[in-house]
């Protein structure tokens, strides 16, 4: 049996980056920058935004265009109920019924992660959640899953990290877990080029089951 389930949370936990993509397009429209759905995958998908901001607009104050993307992020999340990715709810109920502690391990802000776990109704089912701010080195560096595995007493290299970017991957992988990738955005062949052990559409994929190690007990 797996030691824990250890989750990303955007594009793993909910299909947030089409809220992003839209929030970083109108952003650099501002500036001058012309992005589109392509460009967010190519350029932006899975950095963190001091990255891309450092990137992509050198003479603005990277910190400062983070905060704003993400206010604007979060503000988009106001006051909307959002669906969690099909299959996770029965997969946490099968979690907790086998006695496999879950945790969050995300690129995203504190205050990002509480708004998007809020929004798909869950932030109950996650007692550990390690962001951003958590950390010393953000994804794809390990130290936001080496932390979530630590926080709920499990061994990172018998758990199973659920994961959709490339950096994201990449961090999963280096932790030591077994990686799954989600084809949120990417295609199977790159989700295996950055780490993916395995891949899924989503929890209600069949590919899954075998992956898990529950019992068959734990199943119902």
């Amino acid at each position: 049996m797996p030691s824990a389930f250890l989750f990303d949370l955007d594009g793993t936990l909910l299909d947030s980056d089409p809220l992003h993509c839209a929030v970083f397009i109108e952003l650099l429209a501002e500036y001058g920058l012309e992005a589109d759905e392509a460009f967010y995958r190519t350029h932006i998908h899975g950095r963190h935004n001091s990255q891309v901001f450092s990137e992509l607009l050198p003479s603005e104050d990277p910190h400062r265009m983070d905060v704003e993307k993400e206010r604007r992020f979060r503000e988009s999340l106001a006051g909307v109920t959002v669906d969690p990715m099909p299959g996770l709810v029965r997969l946490l109920d099968r979690a907790a019924t086998a006695g496999v502690p879950v945790a969050v391990a995300t690129n995203a802000p504190r205050d990002n992660a509480e708004a998007m776990l809020n929004a798909i109704g869950l932030r109950h089912r996650f007692g550990t959640v390690v962001s951003a701010d958590d950390v010393d080195n953000v994804k794809p560096a390990p130290d936001v899953y080496l932390s979530a595995a630590a926080g709920i007493g499990a061994d990172p290299a018998r758990a199973l990290a659920f994961e959709d970017s490339p950096s994201g991957l990449r961090a999963a992988r280096a932790s030591g877990a077994t990686v799954i990738g989600l084809s949120t955005t990417l295609s199977d062949e790159e989700l295996r080029h950055h780490g993916a052990h395995h891949v899924i559409r989503n929890y209600e994929d069949p590919a899954l089951e075998p992956l898990l190690g529950l019992s068959t007990g734990a199943l119902t």
